[in-house]
Order: C-alpha cells, then structure tokens, then sequence
C-alpha cells in the first residue's frame, strides 16, 4: 500500500487533474472526496489539497500506476463531458509514468465504450499487460 506522502500526491495529481477544464464539477469533487475516503485521507486535509502546490511523488510500482492512471480516467468521465484538454493531460501524465501509449488507449477506447465508463480489474491489466508480448 501506498506510504501516506504518495496518498497525499495521488489526491494532488486526481485534484489537478479536475480543474484542467477550468472548473471543478459537483461530481468530480464527490469522486475525489470519495477516493479520499478510501485513502483514509480525513476530509479537512483534503480540502487543504485544493490549495497547495501539486508535489509529484514518483510511483514505484506499476500496479499503483495503473490504477492511478484508471482512477483519473474514471475522473475524467464523472461529469459526463470529455474536454479535449483532459484527453490531452492523462495521456501526458500516464506517459510520465512509464505506462505503455498504446494500452492507455485501449484502456480510454474500452471505457468509453462502456456504458457505466468502468472497467474489470482484471480487463484493466490485461490491457496494460498484452502490451508487453
């Protein structure tokens, strides 16, 4: 499990992430508060996040990659309108960890394509790990 400083930049990044349209959503902010929770990040400290200065902590291992990358995806569907600057910003930030171009975009294709925007787990990594052979 994540120490409780990569918590705290994984709020970050999902926080930063959410305001790259220009404005943050009732829905977006309720799936932050949400994965807060999960972190066991109380809700007082994660209000504090939406004034402090993103501070990248480097994720080691690919597992907590790729669910980082599959949890600003299912950010980036919350309220429901696809901004082309999202796009853009999750292809970047996945890049940056060292996640594979192409099962980004696989990933991207299947939960759009998905009536919920959500994927299996193990659909998730399948994706990221057929990439491989």
């Amino acid at each position: 499990m994540e120490t409780y400083q990569e918590k705290i930049s994984l709020l970050q990044e999902m926080i930063a992430f959410a305001l790259i349209d220009g404005q943050l959503h009732d829905r977006e902010y309720d799936f932050i508060e949400m994965i807060a929770q999960e972190l066991e990040i109380d809700k007082v400290t994660m209000l504090k996040l939406y004034n402090k200065k993103e501070q990248k902590l480097i994720i080691k291992d690919e597992i907590s990659r790729i669910c980082q990358f599959y949890r600003l995806a299912l950010l980036m569907h919350v309220d429901g309108v696809l901004h082309e600057s999202e796009t853009k910003k999750i292809n970047e930030i996945g890049i940056n960890m060292g996640l594979n171009p192409y099962a980004m975009k696989r990933v991207l294709h299947l939960m759009k394509k998905s009536p919920t925007r959500m994927i299996d787990g193990d659909v998730l990594i399948a994706a990221f790990h057929e990439q491989l052979n």
